[in-house]
């Protein structure tokens, strides 16, 4: 599930039998839609109870339908897990909120998920969960498709990989 793209909205089935559902919500700012809080509890349900979730996994802390699908799958009494891939402060203004917001919505969720140790020490202090029920799983790369060139390069040339988003938060320009 996720919000609206373009012209995408309702239901698109994609390789492999995944149901994608595009909620008629548009982004604003930054890929996130307005908090809405109780207007997508009516979509959140339609979608929990058609499709027979078991348990509804989250991805984002800046993600809005993240917050608000994890809070209606736990006020359902469905299984709730959150994914954490960011790092962030405790200082700044927009620091200090998301992580008001995370000790809210997280409080008693199932599990959680975080990308690597440092990730998962920064996830537990802005959240207020409990350690036990954080765990460290590496983003993976699969070395059978991603292979080093047998094309060696010359010691003259560089070339620079990134791997993100290209949004504005990640640096990919202070790079350049």
């Amino acid at each position: 599930m996720t919000h609206a793209y373009g012209k995408r909205s309702g239901v698109r089935y994609v390789t492999g039998g995944l149901k994608v559902y595009y909620v008629p919500w548009r982004p604003f700012l930054m890929q996130n839609t307005l908090p809405t809080l109780f207007m997508t509890f009516p979509i959140i349900r339609t979608i929990l109870i058609r499709e027979r979730i078991s348990v509804v996994h989250g991805h984002q802390a800046f993600s809005t339908l993240c917050h608000e699908a994890l809070m209606h799958a736990r006020t359902m009494g469905y299984k709730v897990v959150f994914t954490d891939h960011s790092l962030y402060g405790f200082a700044d203004v927009g620091s200090i909120h998301m992580n008001k917001v995370l000790q809210f919505t997280l409080a008693d969720i199932d599990q959680a998920i975080c990308v690597s140790h440092t990730s998962k020490e920064n996830t537990v202090l802005r959240s207020g969960i409990s350690p036990d029920k954080v765990f460290m799983v590496p983003n993976a790369v699969d070395t059978a498709m991603f292979t080093p060139s047998s094309n060696r390069l010359s010691c003259d040339e560089i070339i620079i990989v990134v791997i993100s988003r290209l949004v504005y938060r990640k640096g990919a320009d202070l790079l350049v």
